[in-house]
């Protein structure tokens, strides 16, 4: 009877213990983030210092998205929010294009990439401003939108959006109301 006992003591804080030692096994995954302020609603979530992704596609053509710092979406786990992000895309025919933001939202399913905030891309002696943009490696193309400012070494461009293709390199630059044009001026 007594070691029927002791036998159920030592279960008992075994138990207990694994339950510890699991609950301190989460509480090691996921940082608690508290806001500032108490009124706030505070979340979970995964910081990534200097996050690096590089995927290819059947094309042979190369993808690299490199940031100082990324969260983790605790919701979708393929989202991750990027800050001060690098965009860099290896076309096999053509010449980089280089794209730079404050901000990023990255699929590491599909490779899709929104870069928002101070979104600059270089392409050959193209430079294109603007506040947003949606990189669809799908779709292969990008939009960009909000305060576009295209500039290259004969014109200076403003519009409400321009698509690139990808393979093409065709470009459609319009604005969003019918009312209103283009502004283009020639640097000569």
């Amino acid at each position: 009877m007594k070691k029927k006992i002791i036998i159920s003591i030592i279960i008992f804080f075994l138990i207990f213990l694994i339950l510890l030692h699991f609950k301190s096994l989460k509480n090691k995954k996921t940082e608690k983030i508290e806001p500032e302020n108490s009124n706030d609603i505070s979340y979970s979530s995964n910081i990534i210092k200097d996050v690096y992704y590089s995927s290819k596609d059947v094309r042979g053509n190369e993808y690299i998205i490199s940031a100082s710092m990324g969260e983790i979406d605790y919701i979708n786990s393929n989202i991750i929010y990027l800050t001060n992000v690098n965009g860099h895309v290896k076309l096999a025919n053509s010449d980089n294009i280089n794209i730079k933001s404050d901000y990023g939202k990255y699929n590491t399913e599909n490779f899709n990439t929104i870069f928002s905030k101070n979104v600059i891309i270089d392409y050959l002696d193209n430079n294109i401003l603007g506040e947003y943009l949606d990189f669809s490696i799908k779709r292969n193309s990008m939009i960009m939108s909000r305060k576009i400012v295209y500039t290259n070494s004969n014109n200076v461009l403003k519009a409400d959006s321009i698509e690139i293709d990808l393979d093409t390199k065709d470009t459609k630059i319009y604005m969003f109301q019918n009312n209103n044009k283009v502004n283009i001026k020639s640097k000569q």
